[in-house]
């Protein structure tokens, strides 16, 4: 999880009609995520295309679940430091009515057209306000992995009905560009995290697809010029590296993180 040092001056306090969105920078910051390395860099882009939009926070999210094998999440926040210490103290991820939003749906939407049921839900959305988001959109990174990824982009005003009374329609497209960028961008981190845990080689990967193509060990053994118990005992090292109880459920991390 990553965040603005909280040496950073404080977000200003933008009035509703005081800015129109500059698409310009809008796209510029945009463009520039693809080419960034660390996470300083990205939240910066993400911090400029904000404010570019009237803003005055941003956090972006980024899911990957799987209930059999794997939960990994990447934070960027650009608001108040308290926040997402907050958040992850009181564990709301499982109950947050916005992050929900986004595991349902495409769209993005204002946060006070998003259901909220329950007590705690509702304490949340509170603490969110006053702590940069009193009006906020919540913007979905959809994945073609469904529900089992998902990215959802929060952008927040200090002034209570900012968005609302704007109107979010002309930056709609630009909230949708933006969070699909930082989206990818926490992804291919994610990925070259795991690989880099798990040690992963390309000889590793060349056992996933033979896997994810349904050979068994005698196939992959007479394929790599081996015996299947060299390939069974290769499955088992790789099997305890990434993490998981079987050669299944590694094909499914793999695919889930596009390894293979």
């Amino acid at each position: 999880m990553s965040s603005l040092p909280p040496t950073r001056e404080p977000f200003p306090t933008i009035a509703p009609a005081a800015v129109e969105a500059d698409a310009n920078e809008v796209r510029a910051s945009i463009v520039a995520i693809d080419g960034a390395e660390e996470d300083a860099e990205v939240i910066g882009l993400m911090q400029r295309a904000a404010w570019a939009m009237g803003a005055d926070a941003a956090v972006f999210t980024a899911f990957t679940h799987d209930d059999a094998i794997f939960t990994s999440y990447r934070s960027l926040h650009a608001c108040d430091p308290e926040w997402p210490s907050l958040y992850a103290s009181h564990r709301w991820a499982a109950e947050d009515p916005w992050l929900e939003y986004a595991r349902r749906h495409s769209a993005p939407t204002l946060a006070t057209q998003v259901a909220v049921h329950e007590e705690r839900q509702r304490t949340i959305v509170e603490a969110a306000a006053v702590h940069g988001f009193a009006s906020a959109v919540i913007v979905p990174a959809p994945s073609p992995h469904g529900p089992s990824q998902v990215g959802v982009l929060c952008v927040g005003s200090k002034t209570a009905g900012c968005f609302e009374s704007r109107g979010f329609a002309s930056i709609r497209p630009l909230l949708r560009g933006l969070a699909m960028e930082l989206h990818d961008w926490c992804h291919r981190c994610m990925r070259g995290e795991l690989s880099a845990r798990a040690h992963l080689t390309d000889g590793d990967l060349l056992l996933l697809r033979h896997e994810a193509a349904g050979h068994g060990s005698k196939e992959i053994a007479r394929a790599l010029h081996t015996r299947p118990i060299t390939i069974d005992c290769r499955f088992q090292r790789l099997n305890n590296r990434l993490g998981v109880a079987n050669r299944r459920d590694a094909v499914r991390l793999a695919r889930l993180y596009e390894l293979i």
